[in-house]
This record gives structure tokens, sequence and C-alpha cells, in this order.
């Protein structure tokens, strides 16, 4: 008898054991599932995405309203650029105060802030009946885009891993072309373009309300993580080496984006002969192109370096520009361009998150900063500079423009790399 319950207690106790061993297994590897599922889409994460959704939903706004809105205000088709140099010039202030103003009051409030002053600036659009109220309402909407692009991008660039920093700025890309969409939907069906702009304002008013309830998440990442921050001006982040040829690389590459995105319609019509309608088409692939590579991107940096994903796509780049350059026809020059969007789309994200790897965590805000500032110049001077060499010398020049530009972003890269040893960046 003794013997036959101590065989079963044996059983009994080698099946508990197994079962403890099971559980166990089953529960931390589910722990690890979980957790890893927490990093990825954590509620902040979220949040952030949601921010860079709404950061692109205006940009597009104002060329895809314009149609419209200048007749009404009586006033030449050019003076679109007008507004958008005034937008343009508040970012670039905005982006060189931002390390300043984040070190005194935190990444969450200034961009609760921002996100609420971007909303201020859609509401004066909704309500502004005359140019001059347009050109007002301009500077609040640069300075809370400026403040906001460069206060997430740093913040993520220094919390979140690569992947992060590809789909976020993908996100940018789903707001950017959903805005005008929300803006056509409008017009057509039979509103005023003033209606357009208070959707995007009510979007980001609900933003808004979002970022301030969240605030305490803020603060509990940051104090769990976040080191502080070095305040320094412009003279002082100039010094730190490496600091000209990030921006000059930087400067670049957005004097690529933007003059590839504006003057890719005009290049199809002159050069291959395309109407107006199938070119406006062709040159959105471009965007199509930037947006679907940074969604690819993001998985790509699982395995490829920040480094080694900047090179990746500026030899994309070179393979698409010189497709362009050979005359073989409208197809091969689409083809090109579709190219030269997919090697745009990890070079962005993936310079931004490099900053905290080069200079430093305590660093990277303020040259983030003065990397925005760079960008936002490129965006001003590059495109206008080709109308100017278009209007001489003709259209064609576009991508030996594009060249040029895309020669001197690896030659300022690649002396990044040589100063601040980053050859090896691993991604986080």
């Amino acid at each position: 008898m003794h013997e036959k319950y101590s065989g079963i207690n044996r059983i009994n106790i080698h099946t508990f054991l197994i079962k403890i061993l099971l559980d166990f297994c089953l529960t931390g590897w589910y722990t690890l599932v979980a957790a890893e599922v927490y990093a990825m889409f954590s509620l902040l994460l979220i949040i952030i995405y949601l921010s860079f959704i709404s950061l692109g939903l205006p940009d597009a706004l104002l060329g895809a309203a314009w149609p419209t809105m200048y007749p009404q205000f009586d006033v030449p088709v050019s003076y679109m650029g007008v507004i958008a140099l005034i937008i343009s010039v508040g970012t670039v202030v905005s982006s060189l105060m931002t390390s300043r103003i984040i070190n005194r009051f935190g990444t969450g409030k200034v961009t609760a802030f921002s996100v609420g002053l971007t909303a201020f600036a859609l509401f004066g659009f909704f309500l502004s009946d005359s140019y001059w109220m347009l050109c007002v309402f301009a500077v609040p909407y640069g300075l809370g885009a400026g403040c906001v692009d460069a206060a997430l991008n740093n913040y993520v660039a220094v919390h979140y891993a690569s992947r992060h920093m590809s789909w976020l700025h993908c996100m940018w890309g789903v707001g950017a072309a959903t805005g005008p969409y929300i803006m056509g939907f409008v017009l057509t069906s039979g509103q005023a373009w003033n209606m357009g702009y208070l959707c995007i304002c009510v979007l980001q008013i609900v933003l808004t309300a979002v970022l301030v309830i969240s605030l305490p998440k803020w603060k509990q990442t940051v104090s769990a993580e976040e080191k502080p921050t070095v305040n320094l001006s412009i003279p002082q982040i100039l010094k730190i080496a490496g600091t000209k040829e990030i921006m000059v690389a930087f400067f670049c590459y957005c004097a690529f984006e933007q003059t590839a995105g504006q003057w890719a319609s005009s290049y199809f019509v002159m050069k291959d002969g395309l109407s107006a309608e199938e070119a406006a088409s062709f040159a959105s692939l471009f965007y199509i192109g930037i947006t679907v590579g940074r969604a690819i991107s993001g998985f790509v940096t699982m395995k490829l370096n920040d480094t080694q994903m900047i090179r990746l796509g500026q030899g994309i780049i070179g393979v698409g520009v010189v497709i362009m350059l050979l005359p073989l026809g409208k197809y091969a020059t689409i083809t090109g361009l579709l190219m030269t969007g997919f090697g745009c789309a990890p070079i962005y994200p993936c310079v931004i998150h490099s900053t905290p790897d080069h200079f430093g965590a305590t660093h990277s805000q303020a040259i983030i900063g003065v990397q925005m500032a760079s960008a936002y110049l490129g965006n001003c001077l590059m495109p206008p500079l080709f109308g100017i060499l278009a209007n001489h010398i003709g259209a064609g020049l576009f991508p030996v423009y594009l060249g040029g530009i895309l020669v001197l972003m690896v030659v300022m890269h690649e002396r990044l790399i040589r100063v601040c040893g980053g050859s090896n960046v691993q991604n986080r």
C-alpha cells in the first residue's frame, strides 16, 4: 500500500513540476511578447504617431486650396509664395529656439502648446476674409509647426528605435496626403475653402486635448530615461565637430526632396511632352515612393544601422537620377523619379535618429534644432534657384541639378562619419 501511494505521489510530483515548468515557459513567452508589443505600441507612442499625422495634415493644404483662394482675395497666383515664405521663416525661428524652450517646459507641454498654436492659426485661416489676414496667421502656424517638428523628432530619436522614426515620418506622409483629400472633398461638396481649414483645425484641437491629457505620460518617460540637455547658442553649436557637415547634408536632402517634388511635373511637360494632368499624376509617384519607402524602411532598419540606411538611400537616388538623365523615354523618366522617392525614404528619419549617437543626447535637441532650420532653408532657397536656372538654361537641367545636390549631400555625410566616427552607429 505504501509503495502504491508513493508511486502515485511521485507521478503527481512529476506532473506538478512539469506543469510549473510549462506555466513558467508559457508565461515568460507571453510576457516577452507583451513587453515587445508594449514597447512598440505604448499609449505615448500612439499619441506621437497621431501627432506626426497631425503635423502633415496642413502642410499641403494651402497648395490644394490656393486655386480657389487667390481669385477671392484678388491677388496674383504667385502670392502663395509669400505666405509659404512667412511660414518657413516661422519654422526656422522656432526650430532654433526649441532646445531652450523644451529645457524649461518639457517636450510634452511644448508639443501640446505647439499643436494648439497650429490649431489657432488654422482657425485664423478659416476666419480670414483678406490676404493680409492670411499673412498674419501664417506666423503662428510657422512657429507652431517648427517647434513641434523639432521637439518630436528629437524625442523619438532619443527614446525609440530607428524603425519608429521611419514609420513616424511615413505617418507624416499619410497626413500630408490626407489634408488635400479633405480639402478636395469639402470643395467638391459645394463648400467654401474655409471649411477645409475648419475641419483640419478641429482635428488639431482634438489632438491638443489628447496631448494635454497625456502630459503625465511624458513626465514618467522623462523621469525614467531622459538626461538633461544643454542650452547652447548658435556659435557654440557650430563649434561642435560635425555640426556644419550635418547641417549642409540635411540642407541638401531637403533641397533635393522639395525641388524634385515641386518641379517634376514641369520637367515631364517640358522634356517628355506630357499633358499637365498626366504630369501631375506621375509626379505624385515621387511622394508615393517616399511614403511607401518609409513604411518598408522601418522593417529594414531592424537589420541595417542608420549610416547603412542613409548610404543605401543615397545609392538608390543616384541610380534614379542616372535613369532620368538617359534618353530612354518618358516611362524610364517616371521610373527614375519613383526610384528617387524610394531612395529619399530612409534618409530624413535616419539622419535625425542618428543625431544623438553622433553628438550625444545632451546636445541632440540643440543640433536637431539647427538641422531643422537648415532643412527649411533648403526648402525655401533651392527650388526657386532651379526655377531661375531652368528659365535661362532649360528644364532639361532638372536631373543634373538634383545630381549636384546629391553629390554634395554624400560628401558632407561621409565627412560627418569621419569626424564623428559614426560608421557603426547602432539602431536602438
